[in-house]
């Protein structure tokens, strides 16, 4: 014996290390919540969802419980109000969305591109979203604390990166933790033309082999699974910590410790 162990133990700690799983998953307590914010009304025509899908396949196949919101599948009223279902605007669905939202480890926004900016719908979210923000979690931080989140954006004109540093700004703001590399994109080509997914555009093939655009493109599907695994090691180093900590981040307990306003501003 060599005094390391034996071999399935020291292959064990080879891949707790190393973050990579061999089977067993260890990411099968984490629950992801991904939300499609297109415009268009059904999920089935959204170019969005398929890449949606493909960063949902990764966690998936993790063991990550991931659950997929098609937006517009619901009622969310207009407002910078947790509930504005008597507000004369027909209901309001989103209590329900916060709901999943709280409970879950990681949230991915998805949204395509409209004239260089992210959706009107994805705007919506995280103004729902914001409306929340200064609720508690369990250890008495903002509600959005020790949680994960990041962005996935579609569309056949520039923006990918304002869309992305938009959003996850949002997303860190109101508490998030956001870890290296948290977007993905697929951008056509300038000017009109085929969007994620499309296999003809025009009456003509995208492609001669009939592959549908974008799907087999390697920097899309590469940062694509860069966010879906950084998403969960995130998530996980959050859950196994207990959360974010606390120290020097409580609304109550901030002038207790090393404080802003404790320091001498004029000295350098």
């Amino acid at each position: 014996m060599c005094g390391f162990g034996s071999t399935e133990t020291t292959t064990a700690v080879f891949w707790q290390t190393t973050g990579m799983t061999t089977g067993t998953s260890k990411h099968n307590d984490l629950k992801a919540v991904f939300i499609n914010c297109t415009i268009k009304k059904t999920a089935s025509g959204s170019h969005t969802q398929k890449l949606m899908n493909r960063a949902a396949g990764v966690m998936r196949a993790e063991g990550v419980n991931v659950e997929m919101i098609h937006a517009l599948d619901h009622k969310i009223a207009f407002g910078m109000a947790k509930d504005l279902s008597d507000d004369g605007q027909g209901g309001d669905d989103w209590p329900k969305l916060q709901a999943k939202i709280v409970d879950a480890d990681i949230l991915v926004l998805g949204t395509p591109i409209w004239l260089g900016v992210k959706s009107s719908v994805a705007t919506l979210v995280v103004e729902r979203m914001y409306a929340y923000s200064g609720d508690r979690n369990a250890k008495g931080q903002f509600v959005y604390y020790g949680k994960t989140a990041g962005v996935l954006v579609t569309g056949n004109e520039d923006g990918a990166k304002a869309v992305a540093m938009d959003v996850l700004y949002a997303m860190a703001h109101i508490g998030f933790t956001i870890p290296p590399a948290a977007d993905a994109a697929w951008l056509g080509e300038a000017g009109p033309g085929a969007s994620y997914g499309d296999v003809e555009f025009d009456g003509k093939p995208v492609n001669e082999d009939g592959t549908p655009a974008g799907y087999d493109n390697e920097f899309t599907n590469r940062n694509t699974t860069f966010m879906a695994w950084n998403l969960m090691h995130m998530a996980r180093l959050l859950k196994d910590a207990g959360g974010f900590p606390s120290n020097g981040n409580h609304p109550d307990t901030w002038t207790e410790v090393a404080n802003a306003r404790d320091q001498d501003p004029e000295l350098g």
